[in-house]
Formats: C-alpha cells, sequence, structure tokens
C-alpha cells in the first residue's frame, strides 16, 4: 500500500472573518492510497486551534507503517486532521476495490440530500444585514460571532434574512454571564442553536445554567472519548472529522451521543467537496447540517457535490466513495 500526500489551495469566493481572524484561502491536505492498482482519496484540514499545520499532519502520515487497516489506523494515530484524511482514503479505497459505494459497505442506507447551513463571514453589522439579504433565500443561516458587538451584527442579520433559522457559532467567545444576558435576546430573534459559547476549558460553568436556546458542543467534542464530560453542559455534540480523525470514529461517535440524549450537527472545516463528500454521510437525519465549505470557494475539485434547494447532495463514486 503506498500513501501520497499533497498541499492544495482553493481560493475562496470572498475574505472569510472568524473571531479568530481572516484568510483567503483554503489549504488543504489530500491523501492518496494506493494498492492493486485501485486508488481512494481523502482531504484534512489542519487546525492551529488543536496544534496542527500542514507540515506536522504530513509528518503524522508519513510515521505511518507500510502495512495497517482501517482497524489499525484508529490506534496508530490520534483523533485529528492526519487520521481524518488516512480513514476517508481507505474508506475511498475499499469502495473502490469491492465496486460498492461506502454507504453500502458501512451497512448505512442510501443516502439523500440534507439542507446545509450557510456561514456569513464575521464584519460591520451593514454588511452582515446586507451579506444576510444576499442569502436571505437560503432555509438556514450561520453566524460567527463570539466578539463585544454581537447584539448589533445578530440583529443586522435577521433584518437582512427575517425568514431564515439562524444558527450561531461563538467560538468560545463568551462566559457564561454573557451568554446569560444575550440568552432573552436570542430567543426572540428566534436563534436556533449556539455552538460552544465558553472556552473549551473553561465549560463547567454551564452546569446548571438555564438554556432556553440548545447548546452545541464544538470544541468541546471531539470523539467518543469527549461525552462523558459534556453531560449536563449541552444539548447538541457537532461532529467534524478532522476532530474525530475520520469517518469511522464520527459514524460510532453519532450512535454513541444519540445513546445518550444528544441532538447531533454535523459541520466542517473550510475545505472542497472531497472533504465534505463522507461528513454526508454522517449528516443523515441530523439535526443541524453544516457542510457549506464548498459554497465559500472560488474554485473546487473536479466532480464536486451538488447544492440545490434541496441542500447538499451524496457524492459521485468519481469525486469519492
Amino acid at each position: 500500500m503506498q500513501i501520497e500526500v499533497t498541499r492544495d489551495i482553493f481560493r475562496l469566493a470572498q475574505l472569510f472573518t472568524i473571531s479568530r481572524g481572516s484568510r483567503t484561502e483554503a489549504q488543504v491536505l489530500t491523501v492518496t492510497v494506493s494498492q492493486g492498482g485501485a486508488a481512494g482519496r481523502g482531504e484534512c484540514v489542519p487546525y492551529a486551534r488543536y496544534g496542527e499545520t500542514l507540515d506536522s499532519v504530513t509528518a503524522q502520515i508519513a510515521g505511518l507503517p507500510e502495512r495497517f487497516d482501517r482497524a489499525a489506523l484508529q490506534e496508530l494515530l490520534p483523533p485529528g486532521a492526519a487520521r481524518n484524511a488516512v480513514d476517508c482514503a481507505l474508506w475511498d479505497l475499499q469502495a473502490k476495490q469491492a465496486r460498492r459505494r461506502v454507504w453500502e459497505i458501512a451497512g448505512l442506507p442510501a443516502p439523500g440530500p440534507e439542507i446545509t447551513a450557510y456561514t456569513l463571514s464575521l464584519d460591520s453589522p451593514e454588511a452582515m444585514q446586507a451579506q444576510a439579504a444576499h442569502h436571505a433565500h437560503r432555509p438556514l443561516l450561520k453566524i460567527k460571532l463570539g466578539t463585544p458587538d454581537d447584539m448589533p451584527r445578530l440583529e443586522a442579520v435577521r433584518r437582512g434574512a427575517p425568514k431564515s433559522r439562524i444558527i450561531i457559532d461563538a467560538n468560545e467567545g463568551w462566559s457564561a454571564e454573557v451568554y446569560a444576558d444575550l440568552a432573552p435576546h436570542l430567543v426572540r430573534l428566534g436563534v436556533a442553536l449556539v455552538e460552544q459559547p465558553l472556552p473549551a476549558g473553561q465549560d463547567g460553568a454551564l452546569l446548571g445554567l438555564a438554556r432556553p436556546v440548545p447548546l452545541c458542543a464544538d470544541e468541546s467534542c471531539h470523539d467518543r472519548a469527549s461525552l462523558p464530560a459534556l453531560k449536563g453542559k449541552y444539548d447538541m455534540v457537532n461532529i467534524k472529522l478532522d476532530k474525530t480523525g475520520g469517518l469511522t470514529e464520527a459514524l460510532a461517535l453519532r450512535e454513541a451521543a444519540r445513546a445518550e440524549g444528544f441532538g447531533i450537527m454535523v459541520g466542517c472545516m473550510v475545505g472542497s467537496s472531497l472533504a465534505m463528500a463522507p461528513a454526508v454521510l454522517v449528516a443523515q437525519g441530523a439535526g443541524v447540517t453544516d457542510l457549506d465549505g464548498p459554497l465559500l470557494l472560488a474554485e473546487d475539485r473536479e466532480h464536486a457535490l451538488t447544492y440545490d434547494a434541496a441542500g447538499v447532495h451524496p457524492s459521485d463514486a468519481a469525486l469519492w466513495g
């Protein structure tokens, strides 16, 4: 089995800003696993928040032995971007070798389209209202907040898109006091969900706090080992393959989280259709799907995912799976 890692850059359609900074491009790693004339691909987005870089993730993958399978991979690499790209490539390789789709191999029902959120870039209230008005036809909008001026921005987005559902990602930027102060206004403005209001290491303050708007764990939830610490703090978990370390653990986390009574959100980093394709399988029946990465790009891969009024559609086998 041969493993090749390449670096790919995809230009964004416009400057994309969150509370942690701005970017004009998505830098990803593409992993190709080849064996017996067949090849499978996977994509990951190393994330600085978790101490990952393009170089560190490449080195992790380069350190893998010559022979291993998907089960062994779960022990060879920790949850994170490196394992994600290799795990998804192995799923794709198995599908290509078997001439079947990944969902068939995994014993999953045939997937369908899922309505996805569309993320508005952080900007002035006036600019965000204009963005919201431009995308008011979308049923679900996501706002990146976590700044001292969150309420004017939220009010502006609601004016721009009065009929859309709105979810908020605070990116660990609030305190328990800030959330408690904002909660009545979030209810008034029809906010459906708040992601990660507090820093992951400080979310114990959520215990016993009233949650009139459901809270979703993002940075606090990586894999199944995260779940015990989330009880009493969150209502949902955000499953991202770059956190779980691939489709294998993402599917296991989905089932374990549901068994523990958590709602499911499936999210993504800013990447191409290749990164979203396996996540679409995890998103089937999820309470919230947030797989809009390709919609933020000025360019995408060949055989890109289809996005339309029905949502994001499952991938063509020529792309993945």
